[in-house]
C-alpha cells in the first residue's frame, strides 16, 4: 500500500515538473484559471508543491516503519495535507481539474489511511 502511495506521489511530482517546464496544463491545476502554460507564479507554486509532496511521501513511508523513520505524527500531518488537497480538488470550479484530481487525491487519501491505520 505504501509503495502505491509513493508511486502516485511520484506521478504527481512528474506532473509538477512538467508544469514548471511549461506544459500547457493550466486548466487542470491551481484552480484551472490559466489556459496553457502557467505563469512564473504558478510555476513557483508547482516547485513548492514538489517539496511538500516529497515530505508527504517520506512521512507516510516513516509511518509504515520505513526510512527515514520520522516521528509518527508526520504521517498524520501528511494525511491532513492529503485531505486538504482532496477537498480542494473536489470543490474547484474547474471541471477538468475536478475530474482528474478529485479521484486521484481520493485514492491517495485512502492509501494514506490504510498505511496509518492498518
Amino acid at each position: 500500500m505504501v509503495y502505491i502511495y509513493c508511486a502516485m506521489i511520484c506521478g504527481v511530482i512528474g506532473f509538477q515538473v512538467a508544469l514548471i517546464l511549461g506544459a500547457p496544463w493550466g486548466r487542470i491545476t491551481q484552480g484551472g484559471q490559466v489556459d496553457g502554460p502557467l505563469p512564473r507564479s504558478g510555476r513557483l507554486l508547482a516547485a513548492v508543491s514538489i517539496v511538500i509532496l516529497i515530505g508527504m511521501a517520506l512521512a507516510v513511508l516513516s509511518a509504515d516503519g520505513r526510512w527515514p523513520l520520522w516521528p509518527s505524527w508526520t504521517g498524520w500531518a501528511a494525511l491532513v495535507m492529503n485531505l486538504v488537497m482532496m477537498v480542494l480538488n473536489w470543490i474547484t470550479l474547474s471541471t477538468p481539474e475536478r475530474k482528474l484530481w478529485g479521484p486521484i487525491t481520493t485514492v491517495m487519501v485512502a492509501l494514506a489511511i490504510g498505511v496509518l491505520w492498518f
